[in-house]
């Protein structure tokens, strides 16, 4: 069962992979690699630095490698966490860390036997990959904003954006794909003739608009509120971020950091429940997506 988890698992990571970049704008002016930026910022220079992407011109246009790293990374750590549990698995008195794998598959399985009424056995993991790995990747938002940016100039990186789904190109990649598996089951259940019946026989496009419409709210709403996040995040930063705001003051740096220190634990906790709430969106309306891919109207 597990191995059949991790091939659906596979498929759809790499079907997300492929247009990640669809969106990229950004030319050699973001390379990767250089000197430095400078070592005091004023605010709007902070902010459009951290808002900079790793970017590498390919011949399939400017690839955001920040993005896709870190993308790719936090898929690791899923599939190698949840596999190393399995592997460990007993059928006796379960660890602490068992426990907690299985009460999230049982909780995505209840949701998934809830809201999806077709018979294929890809929805389940589906629903679980997308939840968990739209986690992580928000998640990154809650470390330090110049946390990993730091430790990639001291490698002599310039640019790094360390929260995944804060980059448009992701969240595009992750919806357009769940749009082809909508595509993919329609045409299965319905046939070609069905599906393009059910399109085409309502009023002013509707059902066509409701079809493009669904790929494109998925992809904003995440990315919206994760790049909102990150945003706030960077103004919390800016209390210490150089002459550029503690030059307006003199009472030096560390009543700064502290307000720093304490508006960022305040805006974490929240932003938390923000993280936790996308994920389950992301994976609902993809539920729901596919249930209705397989109805008949």
């Amino acid at each position: 069962m597990f191995k059949n988890f991790i091939t659906k698992l596979s498929l759809f990571f790499f079907l997300s992979v492929i247009p990640l970049q669809v969106f990229a704008t950004e030319t050699a002016e973001h390379s990767c690699f250089g000197k430095s930026y400078e070592t005091e910022y004023s605010a709007d220079k902070y902010i459009a630095h951290h808002l900079s992407h790793c970017t590498v011109d390919t011949f399939l246009g400017p690839i955001h490698v920040d993005s896709v790293f870190y993308a790719v990374f936090m898929a690791v750590v899923f599939l190698l966490t949840f596999f190393l549990f399995a592997r460990k698995a007993s059928v006796g008195v379960p660890g602490k860390g068992q426990s907690f794998v299985e009460i999230i598959i049982e909780f995505i399985d209840e949701q998934v036997k809830d809201t999806y009424h077709g018979s294929s056995k890809l929805i389940a993991p589906l629903a679980l990959t997308i939840f968990m790995w739209v986690f992580l990747m928000n998640f990154m938002d809650l470390l330090p904003v110049d946390m990993l940016p730091k430790a990639g100039e001291m490698v002599g990186i310039k640019y790094m954006r360390v929260v995944p789904s804060a980059d448009l190109n992701i969240t595009f990649g992750l919806s357009i794909t769940v749009f082809l598996l909508i595509l993919y089951y329609s045409i299965k259940i319905k046939g070609i003739g069905g599906f393009a019946r059910e399109l085409a026989f309502q009023p002013f496009g509707k059902a066509m608009i409701e079809e493009i419409a669904k790929p494109i709210s998925l992809g904003l709403r995440l990315f919206g509120n994760l790049y909102a996040g990150e945003l706030i995040f960077m103004i919390i930063a800016i209390f210490t971020a150089g002459e550029g705001i503690t030059y307006l003051f003199n009472l030096g740096v560390i009543p700064y950091a502290l307000m720093q220190f304490v508006l960022g634990v305040i805006w974490a906790l929240f932003h938390l429940i923000i993280i936790l709430l996308q994920a389950f969106i992301f994976m609902m309306l993809t539920i729901v997506y596919l249930s209705m891919a397989h109805e008949e109207h």
